[in-house]
């Protein structure tokens, strides 16, 4: 199937409108790569895990750094501020694997290094990336293509 957000008229200029939105809240782009990286591999999301990889590298992340992520908790590359943003990602990507989904520990580790404004960026921007792991997932989109 065609990917669904070029399919339904005005969902990719959504789409991308938020996401343009989060990236101007001043949360570090490195920071948003990650947590995006690390909710599609938990979802396999192959094609969000494929793009995700070249556009972070783009930007200038590390191979080392990028292979990482999916051990983040026991990898030196990352920063305080960075793992608080890792672990907010993984408790909204599995909401239902506990019954206190984002523990109060995760979120306060992740208040103490973003302001209000980039806190709720990095809930849009999991809630985004996991909204594209679903459509990509459900609909097979293979990695390397972009049909959107």
């Amino acid at each position: 199937m065609t990917n669904p957000v070029s399919v339904v008229p005005g969902a990719l200029k959504a789409v991308y409108a938020l996401s343009q939105s989060v990236q101007a809240t001043g949360v570090p782009g490195a920071v948003l790569e990650l947590v995006h990286l690390r909710a599609s591999q938990i979802n396999g999301c192959g094609f969000c895990v494929d793009y995700g990889v070249k556009t972070a590298k783009k930007a200038g992340e590390t191979d080392e750094r990028l292979h990482a992520v999916a051990a983040w908790r026991e990898m030196p590359y990352f920063t305080d501020a960075e793992r608080a943003a890792l672990a907010l990602s993984e408790s909204m990507t599995r909401l239902a694997d506990r019954a206190d989904a984002v523990p109060d520990d995760v979120w306060e580790a992740a208040a103490k290094h973003y302001d209000e404004q980039q806190l709720a960026a990095l809930v849009l921007w999991v809630a985004t990336t996991n909204f594209y792991n679903r459509v990509n997932v459900t609909t097979r989109q293979p990695a390397g293509s972009q049909t959107w």
